[in-house]
């Protein structure tokens, strides 16, 4: 029997630093990340140059760190991948530049990851799930529902026509004084609050399609937050409350979209719903969208919470099932700020 398939992976899109070894086994054999939380907190987001910064100075680090949890040496690596984007391009440049040098010196296969097709593949490394399947794709920077049909085949269903629903939730909570970042914190003022004070609107609900849209209800958010203030400030139910308001309005909207995506879903049985991202580690929206697959018979499937947010063991498993395919790369693979998963629906 041939040796299993070692993935080296490494993700630097954003602000975290992330180095991980995984199998063709579906085994994580080490999972490093490095949080940048406590660099951007002062500035209320993320600093692209400090962020790039950060992942020179730990990347080698992780990556040592990594290989001696897995207790394997780089010659038995199948294979080194790393996230090409998209994602801040000065992070992205980073870890794709290590991850070509490693190939270089060790003599293995290089794969240029798409940071949204790890993302998409990461519930067939946790669960096995089959193609095709719907997924949810909710992160800071995206807001889609995608068809899966395999590898490198994605069909988009629908985008945000505007902002991404984790920066609705990160502006939320900019407005109610919670800081960076801001999603765990709207969730859980939202466990105390009343969801009906506030009638936020719910965009696009009832329209023939699967877009988003979240621009008009973070308005709503910043009307309300304003008219409590003219009247002499915010206590901390009001917070509550208008972090429950906005959640549930977030969540109606979540709900309605993809409902209507899985009724575009042909097949013999019930498609399956796949979400993934950083804002899938939100409970709510876990529940919300498991009830509404209960009701139709479909399967629901999330990653673990640590699995959600950005992650190296998500883009070595996108690694091996590419390597695979024989779905190499060159050594000059370009870095891309943008790249669409459906790149037809882009142009479109």
């Amino acid at each position: 029997m041939p040796p299993p398939a070692l993935v080296l992976g490494i993700e630097t899109s954003c602000d975290e630093t992330a180095a991980a070894v995984v199998d063709d086994a579906r085994r994580i054999r080490a999972n490093v990340v490095l949080s940048q939380l406590d660099d951007h907190r002062p500035y209320g987001g993320v600093v692209p140059e400090i962020a790039a910064r950060a992942h020179v100075l730990h990347l080698d680090s992780l990556i040592e760190r990594a290989m001696a949890e897995a207790g394997v040496p780089f010659s038995a690596l199948s294979a080194v991948a790393a996230t090409a984007g998209p994602g801040l391009i000065g992070g992205v440049m980073v870890g794709l530049t290590t991850a070509k040098a490693l190939a270089a010196a060790c003599g293995k296969p290089l794969i240029a990851v798409n940071h949204l097709e790890a993302h998409a593949l990461t519930a067939r490394l946790t669960d096995d799930v089959p193609f095709p399947y719907l997924l949810l794709l909710v992160s800071g920077g995206h807001c889609q529902l995608l068809r899966v049909e395999g590898v490198g085949r994605y069909r988009r269903l629908g985008t945000t026509l505007d902002d991404a629903i984790g920066e609705a939730f990160d502006k939320t909570a900019k407005l109610l004084g919670f800081g960076y970042p801001g999603g765990p914190a709207v969730e859980a003022a939202a466990r105390d609050g009343d969801a009906a004070r506030f009638a936020f609107s719910r965009p696009l609900i009832g329209r023939d399609n699967c877009n988003f849209s979240f621009a008009g209800l973070k308005t709503a958010v910043l009307h309300a937050v304003r008219g409590l203030e003219q009247g002499g400030g915010l206590n901390a139910q009001d917070r509550a409350d208008i972090a429950a308001s906005f959640q549930a309005a977030a969540g109606d909207v979540i709900v309605d979209r993809t409902r209507r995506a899985l009724a575009r879903m042909t097949g013999d049985a019930p498609p399956r719903l796949v979400v993934a991202g950083g804002v899938a580690a939100n409970r709510y929206l876990r529940e919300r969208l498991t009830a509404l697959c209960a009701q139709r018979g479909s399967a629901f499937t999330a990653p673990p919470l640590a699995l959600c947010t950005d992650n190296a063991a998500m883009v070595a498993w996108a690694g091996v099932e590419r390597l695979a395919l024989g779905l190499v790369d060159a050594l000059d693979a370009p870095v891309r700020a943008r790249w669409p998963l459906d790149p037809d629906a882009a142009a479109a």
